[in-house]
């Protein structure tokens, strides 16, 4: 597994964009960020991310909001809420828009990078299941064609 991936941090916060997109970039990923949700879809049009970090509160929609955007432009992009207005109800609601995981800010660097690497995995873990399953499909599909093609046909019999 590459351990580059392409991020998309989205947040109105220009010091926790900047520390962010530094430790990401350090860590050898690809990051682009947008200071809005309206900013992070037309980004998420133009490019594939395999993880968003999204503000919970953005100056022009909620972070569980672009959530649900995000699911329609990438749909197995993983997403991760992050905010300094920790709750239940915000856990909660974050969860039950698709959000794969939920960081407090200020989040330690650790912290973040461990949240990141830990959702990269599990989505190339997908990928390669996925990716067996279609060849398997094709193998299959394959030899039963084969199998077809060699028994004379019992059609009108």
């Amino acid at each position: 597994m590459s351990d580059t991936a392409r991020i998309l941090i989205v947040d109105d916060d220009q010091s926790i964009l900047k520390t962010f997109a530094e430790v990401l970039r350090d860590a050898g990923h690809v990051v682009d960020t947008a200071l809005n949700g309206k900013g992070a879809i037309e980004m998420s049009k133009a490019n594939f991310y395999n993880l968003a970090l999204i503000d919970i509160r953005l100056p022009d929609m909620e972070g569980t909001k672009l959530l649900t955007a995000l699911r329609q432009t990438t749909p197995k992009m993983a997403k991760i809420i992050i905010t300094g207005y920790p709750s239940l109800q915000n856990a909660v609601e974050a969860v039950n828009k698709g959000a794969d995981g939920y960081i407090i800010k200020p989040a330690q660097t650790e912290e973040l990078l461990k949240m990141v690497r830990e959702h990269l995995h599990k989505q190339h873990e997908a990928e390669q299941y996925s990716e067996r399953n279609v060849v398997e499909y094709v193998k299959t599909r394959i030899r039963k064609l084969e199998t077809e093609e060699k028994q004379p046909s019992t059609k009108g019999a």
